[in-house]
């Protein structure tokens, strides 16, 4: 009976634990694949920044620079590699603080100057990370077209 009851036990912790494996999965070289695979299959110029986001200067603009804190309007429109639109704002743009959104675009909107356009490919780690978020499945490559129409 006591081996019958360790057995149990032992298997208990085996199954919890590859739940829990599940539940984790690693996305950095996935993501890295691809967003290296959309690059190449849209024959993007892309550039990698230190913490692994991507993005493409159509137009730099001219205008302020943004910082990572400064409160800016974009006009946007996010959807994921397969070309699924999962949000998009009107030409007018959305307002926000960039010390509060995904840290894809606390990084990525201060490369363009007011006026500028591009491209950010943001890998999970810098959008939702593993968990589910509002229709978008965990894990996932965001991409955004953006247009930094102001610095506030």
């Amino acid at each position: 009976m006591k081996h019958l009851l360790s057995a149990l036990l032992a298997l208990t912790l085996f199954i919890s634990c590859s739940k829990d494996k599940g539940a984790n999965i690693d996305y950095v070289a996935k993501n890295e694949q691809e967003i290296s695979a959309y690059i190449t299959k849209n024959n993007l110029t892309a550039q990698r920044s230190d913490i692994g986001l991507y993005y493409v200067i159509n137009d730099p603009g001219t205008g302020v620079q943004p910082t990572a804190t400064s409160n800016v309007t974009v006009a946007y429109k996010g959807y994921f590699t397969n070309g699924t639109v999962f949000d998009q704002s009107s030409s007018a743009g959305v307002s926000f603080g960039l010390n509060q959104v995904i840290k894809g675009w606390t990084e990525g909107i201060p490369y363009f100057k007011t006026g500028g356009s591009g491209i950010l490919l943001v890998p999970a780690s810098l959008g939702y990370g593993n968990n589910d978020y509002n229709g978008i499945p965990g894990g996932s490559v965001l991409i955004f077209e953006v247009k930094l129409i102001s610095v506030n």
